[in-house]
């Protein structure tokens, strides 16, 4: 009986330890936490961890509806400037649209 509860507490230990290396994962920028996951099996994370729950935690961010984007910097499409989503304020409305369209 106590070989069982020893297996047992070890599988247990052993699934905080994942869910903890995972999560700690989940918080490195997106470059890094890819070079991470690279290495652990999917199935693994996305279904025996709860990792949609920990991916949405971890990127969360602290940004509420209504206040100010933070300032940042980007090159131009063309790449012969940048633009500063600063030097827009006051002036016009600015959408951001993230994603790819090919």
């Amino acid at each position: 009986m106590k070989w069982l509860l020893r297996v047992v507490l070890l599988a247990v230990a052993g699934y905080l330890v994942l869910g903890a290396a995972v999560t700690a994962a989940m918080l490195q920028p997106p470059a890094r936490f890819g070079q991470i996951m690279k290495y652990v099996p999917a199935p693994l994370v996305w279904g025996a961890l709860p990792g949609p729950r920990i991916w949405m935690w971890a990127r969360g961010g602290t940004l509420a509806q209504g206040d100010r984007a933070p300032d940042f910097t980007l090159p131009t499409a063309d790449r012969t400037g940048t633009v500063t989503l600063s030097s827009h304020r006051g002036q016009r409305p600015v959408v951001l649209i993230f994603g790819s369209y090919t």
